[in-house]
């Protein structure tokens, strides 16, 4: 296991978390993980919503600088809490779901940023693909009861919606939009160490 110890000897950052993770291959523990996105709703409140089914892995080799995450995401699989949205978010004006039955994410770098991550990626969404960047923070480690090696993360950041296409709104008659534009992403990420 590579030690922030033996980071630092190596002249290298210390990455905290992906450092303790040590080289191999983490995967995501979609039961124990949460995708959250929160959009603006009349210009007054918020709706808040989740994706259901995610899958991934992080791959650590020896320098964690390399670090690659790869996650895929069912877009059929949102919920917010109100079928008739769901549905409509499921349609072509939005996730378009069946069309694209995957939403991917691909890191492209890793660095130290503000005692904790930047994690930079290509989101692909609609058949779009595009940079977006994630502050994520390190939350620890654990051993769960039948002896497998857990971390956790949590991520957040933002992206706008119309960069992958989606554009539906609706004009307020006292000004402003339905639907907000930029998107918040709040993420919950527990690893499973590969045996």
């Amino acid at each position: 296991m590579t030690t922030s110890t033996d980071l630092k000897d190596q002249g290298l950052p210390d990455l905290q978390g992906a450092a303790v993770l040590g080289a191999g291959t983490w995967n995501i523990d979609a039961s124990h993980s949460s995708v959250s996105f929160i959009v603006r709703h009349l210009m007054i409140s918020k709706v808040r919503g989740s994706f259901t089914k995610v899958s991934g892995t992080v791959t650590v080799p020896e320098n964690p600088l390399a670090t690659v995450i790869d996650v895929s995401i069912e877009p059929s699989s949102i919920s917010t809490a109100d079928e008739a949205r769901d549905t409509h978010l499921r349609s072509a004006d939005f996730l378009d779901a069946e069309r694209f039955g995957l939403i991917t994410f691909r890191s492209s770098s890793v660095t130290v940023s503000h005692g904790g991550y930047r994690l930079t990626g290509d989101l692909t969404m609609r058949g779009i693909t595009r940079s977006v960047a994630l502050d994520v923070q390190f939350e620890g480690l654990s051993t769960d009861p039948w002896g497998t090696t857990k971390a956790g993360f949590s991520a957040s950041g933002e992206l706008n919606r119309k960069d992958w296409g989606i554009e539906y709104n609706a004009a307020l008659e006292a000004g402003g939009v339905l639907i907000g534009e930029r998107v918040k992403l709040e993420l919950d990420i527990q690893l499973a160490q590969g045996r």
